[in-house]
């Protein structure tokens, strides 16, 4: 298990300018970004011990991140 966050600037650092500009122009995916890095900075906290959680929680957690981003990134193949 690796305590690196996964900011969404370092996975997709080609698409940062049209992660910025939907963000401005789509509230939805504006929405999908900040929950994402809501649930990345809780798992990172959880990982790291800052603020443990139980497994189940954590894995829920882990989850919830993935399908937010996977949810991003077909959102940013359809602006595209």
């Amino acid at each position: 298990m690796t305590h690196t966050p996964h900011e969404l600037a370092e996975d997709f650092p080609g698409d940062a300018e049209q992660i910025r500009d939907l963000r401005i122009s789509d509230p939805h995916f504006a929405r999908l970004v900040e929950e994402y890095h809501a649930v990345n900075r809780a798992v990172h906290r959880a990982e790291t011990l800052i603020e443990p959680l139980e497994s189940l929680q954590e894995q829920d957690l882990r989850r919830k991140r993935v399908q937010l981003k996977d949810e991003i990134v077909s959102r940013l193949k359809v602006a595209s």
